[in-house]
């Protein structure tokens, strides 16, 4: 890395120190470091706990660009997304316009958290299916699924006859409407899979689970698909920011 006016250094912990001096000028990478303060080694000897976030970022990225560290690379997301919710949040394309993030850097983030999303959102030990019997258990199943989307996602919880899940799966992604969720995937999923009814919910990004006009007649006339096929539309949740709204219990549909 060059910097014009900008003298930087390490400091203790593999923390980056910067200096205004206009004189100076320097190139380092990670490698110019004593190898126990790197952030691979250290999180090799100490645990990823003991770790800044700057530094698990820089580890998750894995080498910077020419003769730039890559934990200055990861403090420049920092920088440009202020918390680390705001990088979870970005898209690949936003991640790219970070400087010494490409292509490949910006899925690695985009993947690492969402494998944490996944991580949190259901116990691997949990082998026998959850049984469903309020909205609350709708929103457990599918808040983390949920959690930083910019879209709207719209997802089928698909139940057996004594309402346990048989498989909570992915729809669609888009505007919601009648042209991005059509019945017929919906269904299909459904029939597929013999579920006996299905929960459907969606994401709304802005964080207000309010049901829309749009919502109510997809609602509806998911409804009355499902009478005429035989698999029950029980309700549609919707996804806020740490809360949700059942169509069901204020009796919209």
């Amino acid at each position: 890395m060059e910097y014009l006016g900008c003298f930087t250094t390490w400091g203790f912990k593999g923390q980056i120190i910067a200096m205004t001096d206009k004189s100076l000028k320097i190139s380092f990478t990670v490698r110019d470091l004593p190898q126990e303060e790197r952030p691979r080694e250290r999180l090799q000897r100490l645990g990823a706990e003991s770790l800044s976030v700057q530094e698990l970022l820089a580890v998750v990225l894995g080498r910077g660009i020419a003769s730039e560290s890559v934990v200055v690379t990861a403090q420049r997301l920092l920088d440009q997304f202020k918390t680390l919710r705001g990088i979870a949040e970005a898209s690949v394309e936003e991640l790219r316009q970070v400087r010494g993030v490409g292509p490949a850097k910006a899925c690695q983030i985009r993947a690492a958290f969402e494998l944490g999303n996944r991580w949190s959102a259901k116990p691997e030990n949990d082998q026998s299916p959850a049984a469903v019997s309020s909205p609350e258990d709708v929103y457990n199943e599918l808040k983390a699924r949920a959690r930083g989307k910019k879209k709207e996602y719209f997802w089928a919880v698909l139940l057996d006859t004594r309402n346990k899940i048989i498989k909570s799966i992915e729809i669609s992604i888009g505007s919601l409407d009648t042209s991005i969720v059509h019945p017929r995937e919906l269904f299909k999923e459904a029939i597929s899979a013999s579920a006996s009814s299905i929960i459907v919910a969606h994401n709304h990004p802005s964080g207000n689970p309010q049901a829309s006009q749009d919502d109510i007649k997809l609602t509806r006339r998911l409804k009355e698909c499902g009478d005429i096929i035989g698999i029950e539309i029980v309700d549609h949740v919707i996804l806020g920011e740490g809360r949700f709204l059942s169509m069901k219990r204020e009796g919209l549909f």
